[in-house]
């Protein structure tokens, strides 16, 4: 399994993963926002893959202050094995190799399951269904 920066050609197969975990909405087209981000100098979409195949699926980037994750996604056969993790870290580690001291995210409200696996992963309730984690301290 190697996760790295998706390029423009894997931008299909990265929405059709986040299709299949229902992270879509009809208003929101995730080609365009994948392709933004691949053409943006302050985010990417990181992905999984097992050999050649698409399993795992991440949006991350910043402004310059705070880091969001976006579109984590995980192929329904490799639920479970511990791929979500690896892909929430590596967002965070491309956050922190770019200075970001703090990243967040959006769960839908009523998605225990999402809100539990980033509980467990050490987000915290920001009361506004934020989640967020400090990544290192920011110099006082």
């Amino acid at each position: 399994m190697t996760i790295r920066d998706l390029t423009a050609s894997d931008i299909d197969a990265a929405a059709a993963l986040w299709h299949q975990a229902g992270l879509t909405r009809p208003w929101n087209s995730p080609e365009l926002d994948a392709q933004r981000a691949l053409d943006g100098d302050t985010s990417t979409v990181l992905g999984a893959f097992d050999d050649e195949r698409l399993v795992g699926a991440v949006m991350v980037g910043h402004d310059g202050h705070r880091g969001w994750v976006y579109y984590l996604a995980v192929d329904e056969s490799q639920r479970g094995t511990g791929l979500g993790m690896r892909m929430t870290v590596a967002a965070e580690d491309w956050l922190r190799t770019n200075g970001v001291a703090k990243v967040q995210l959006m769960v839908r409200s009523g998605n225990d399951a999402v809100l539990g696996f980033y509980e467990h992963l050490g987000y915290e309730d920001a009361n506004v269904q934020v989640r967020s984690k400090w990544l290192f301290q920011p110099a006082s």
